[in-house]
């Protein structure tokens, strides 16, 4: 078991006004805000680090019509938000949605009133249809300002780890903005600078800290609502399992837990609210929301022995989303053995996909898809296409491999020796023997690549029209004209990457109501019981309109689920 900061010891109470199972950023959030209403709250992680999902996660928050916007002089209404999640999202629950409309800039506004969790707006991120009606370019979208661990004191040892491979130099997070300077570093002065100022506080961070202590993105946001918590008052206790929830007269009054070879029942006076992350690691029930042909790679953090939430409340006759193929947020991901033994798996968002001098083919050699669109539209188009596109390559030359990277190969390594021996890299100085290393037909490979050069070298893609709207220009490279998306693939030698459908979490899960109460079978509320995060049915339906918009209705319910069970009558 981790050694447990002073605060951190076993739980010393057998009761609690509220009982929050899981401890990402919906957990998180519904344990900082029941006790800021003064509630006493018991935070219960079945891993041995607090964080979750969002601790490795890029952190953004997808919030229309938030503060920060209008504070950047960023137009944008509740309106022009419904509309465009009219014209984005499949039919949904239009009572969820409107408190997750009304209800998200409010919960930032009370969170940074109340905690140490302060956001700003990502002034250029455009939401990912941006030609679709009331489609914004930027401002939706929140990540968390930079934080420095060492105000966690002892406690930055709870605090999850992000991946490995989005760290430099074993343990260095780097943000959007140095990304461009790193890029840079051999053709400017100023560049030069600001990356040596970077491994100079890196490596004074190190004297002190087994990784760097400056944090960005999901872990930052992890880590300013772990501070919270601890500020707030909120009991925490990690490696321990929820058995199952105690039931009395038809309202849930607590849960059955195990931790250190000890069963014990703890009681909650009020609720207990389920954010353990959702269905992705359920192989069970995941297979009632997911095609067959996905399987059963996801990119989330693995819940390990401890039951789900969903498991949990169906126990107790909670009613769970209708069964559907669009069940899943999806990412195309790649998967590798780390160094320690462990999988890897890294899921390709925006490092690679959508810049200039990679295209993706199917098992016969051809493109099938627009590589730039967003992640879930991507595997989407790989699931339409069927079993020849999974897995899928992502092709690319030298050149492109030295500037942006591929998968989990950083830019600018001297040496990709290593991924090409342990078979997560393909090599070949030619595409017709690339070809033969993946089992694709060479001529066909050959052929694809050649037809994509032709317009390639003018910037265009008749195929697919890539670079062909805001969204995929803003991830591409500005630097690369006439289009950010799109390069020929030249010079050899010559490289692959095999991705397959992999979740970020799941739209499928627990039906809630308005105020993200559980329903029963008969859709009646089952009282004392909330769900949040990916625990709850997601309100945008299996639809992914923006960056951030499971990590946005996450914080929003895990807000109005806490403040709605601190509204409750005690019981005994």
């Amino acid at each position: 078991m981790l050694a447990q900061p002073d605060h951190l010891k076993p739980t010393s109470h057998a009761s609690y006004d509220v009982i929050v199972i899981g401890g990402g950023a919906a957990g998180l959030t519904a344990a900082c805000v029941a006790a800021a209403e003064h509630q006493s709250v018991l935070l219960l992680e079945q891993a041995s680090t607090i964080g979750g999902t969002t601790a490795i996660s890029g952190g953004m928050v997808w919030i229309p019509a938030n503060d920060k916007m209008a504070a950047a002089g960023i137009g944008d209404t509740l309106d022009a938000a419904r509309d465009y999640l009219r014209a984005t999202a499949p039919p949904a629950d239009d009572d969820r949605l409107e408190v997750f409309l009304a209800q998200g800039p409010k919960a930032v506004r009370y969170l940074e009133a109340k905690t140490s969790l302060r956001l700003r707006p990502v002034k250029k991120y455009p939401d990912y249809y941006p030609d679709l009606p009331g489609a914004t370019l930027g401002g939706r979208v929140l990540e968390p300002e930079p934080f420095d661990a060492r105000e966690l004191g002892r406690a930055f040892a709870l605090l999850r780890d992000p991946l490995p491979e989005f760290m430099l130099f074993g343990g260095m997070m780097i943000s959007r903005e140095d990304m461009p300077h790193l890029r840079r570093v051999g053709r400017s002065l100023r560049s030069a600078f600001y990356v040596a100022g970077l491994l100079l506080r890196y490596g004074l961070q190190r004297l002190g800290h087994r990784r760097g202590t400056t944090l960005y993105l999901g872990n930052a946001l992890a880590a300013r609502l772990l501070k919270s918590a601890l500020d707030l008052g909120v009991e925490l206790r990690t490696e321990t399992s929820v058995l199952n929830l105690i039931e009395e007269e038809g309202r849930v009054c607590g849960v059955t837990v195990f931790c250190a070879g000890v069963t014990r029942e703890l009681r909650a006076k009020k609720a207990v609210i389920l954010a353990t992350g959702g269905l992705s690691h359920d192989g069970k029930l995941r297979t009632r929301y997911v095609p067959l042909l996905a399987g059963i790679l996801t990119a989330t953090v693995d819940c390990g022995v401890a039951r789900n939430g969903a498991t949990l409340a169906s126990g107790i006759g909670a009613q769970l989303s209708a069964p559907t193929e669009n069940g899943a947020f999806w990412v195309p991901s790649s998967t590798f053995i780390r160094a320690d033994g462990s999988q890897g798996i890294f899921p390709h968002t925006v490092t690679d996909r959508s810049k200039p001098g990679l295209i993706a083919v199917d098992g016969s050699g051809r493109r099938f898809a627009n590589e730039a669109v967003s992640y879930h539209e991507f595997v989407k188009a790989q699931l339409l296409s069927g079993s020849a596109a999974v897995p899928a390559f992502l092709i690319c030359d030298k050149r492109f491999i030295w500037k942006y990277g591929l998968g989990r190969v950083k830019p600018f390594s001297m040496s990709v020796a290593s991924d090409v021996a342990s078979g997560y890299l393909k090599q070949s100085s030619t595409l017709a023997r690339l070809s033969d290393a993946l089992g694709l037909p060479s001529a066909s490979l050959t052929e694809t690549v050649r037809v994509f050069n032709d317009s390639a070298r003018q910037g265009a893609d008749p195929a697919f029209g890539r670079g062909g709207d805001a969204y995929q220009r803003h991830l591409g490279d500005a630097e690369n004209l006439p289009n950010p998306c799109v390069a020929p693939i030249e010079n050899g030698p010559f490289y692959a990457v095999a991705v397959y459908p992999s979740d970020l979490g799941m739209a499928a899960g627990l039906v809630t109501d308005a105020k993200a109460r559980v329903l029963s079978q008969d859709g009646s509320v089952i009282p004392g019981l909330y769900a949040c995060g990916n625990d709850m049915a997601s309100v945008m339906n299996g639809a992914y309109p923006g960056p951030g918009i499971t990590l946005g209705p996450a914080i929003t319910f895990g807000y109005v689920a806490a403040l709605d069970a601190s509204s409750l009558p005690t019981t005994v």
